[in-house]
């Protein structure tokens, strides 16, 4: 068993759901008091369906669709990043609200920092350019390649936007083909419409 089964064995032992809670808050102040934790988590409803985000001392790593399979994510975040992942929803309050005013049509921009360390080369570098695209705006697939500096990358702006660690977030939903059609999503076309049409409404 790896430090993160081990972790979530710990977290999710128990039918009690007051018992669970207080396990989870002892072992969120244990870590964090011993300095162990490196990568909180927390699992938000939203109108996208569960949304898995986690965030480490610099700031919010990873936002994930349950699609995603939010087991697998925390696994290559611990591959990736630490096996020192615990469930501290606390640690997320921030993010959450942000969110929460987002999906409500309150918030067009997020202010939580970023910890980029899951993005690199090009990929980074469009994913850098993406709040270029307004709320409520669209840009297609080669217009961002321009803004990444290298107009025949096309298909990369794509690869880019399919493994965003920051949907939502960072806005790839806004990318779309050159024909005004979605293209695709990592979270599901279901989803990248909901949100294009949210940002329409407000």
């Amino acid at each position: 068993m790896n430090n993160t089964e081990f972790i979530h064995s710990l977290v999710r032992v128990g039918d009690d759901a007051d018992k669970l809670s207080e396990l989870r808050a002892r072992l969120a102040a244990a870590a964090q008091r011993d300095a162990v934790l490196d990568i909180a988590y927390r699992v938000l409803d939203a109108p996208v369906g569960p949304l898995l985000v986690a965030a480490t001392e610099q700031g919010l790593i990873r936002v994930a669709y349950a699609r995603e399979d939010h087991d697998a994510v925390l696994q290559h975040l611990a591959d990736k990043i630490s096996p020192r992942i615990l469930y501290v929803p606390g640690r997320l309050d921030a993010v959450a609200r942000e969110l929460d005013e987002y999906f409500a049509g309150a918030r067009h921009d997020f202010g939580v920092p970023l910890d980029w360390r899951l993005s690199a080369g090009f990929r980074s570098t469009v994913l850098h350019h993406l709040h270029e695209i307004g709320y409520g705006q669209t840009a297609s697939y080669a217009a961002v390649a321009k803004l990444a500096g290298n107009p025949k990358a096309v298909r990369a702006v794509g690869t880019a936007c399919a493994t965003n660690p920051l949907p939502v977030v960072v806005p790839c939903h806004r990318v779309v083909r050159s024909d005004g059609t979605m293209g695709g999503y990592l979270g599901g076309v279901e989803a990248k419409r909901l949100l294009l049409d949210l940002e329409r409404v407000a």
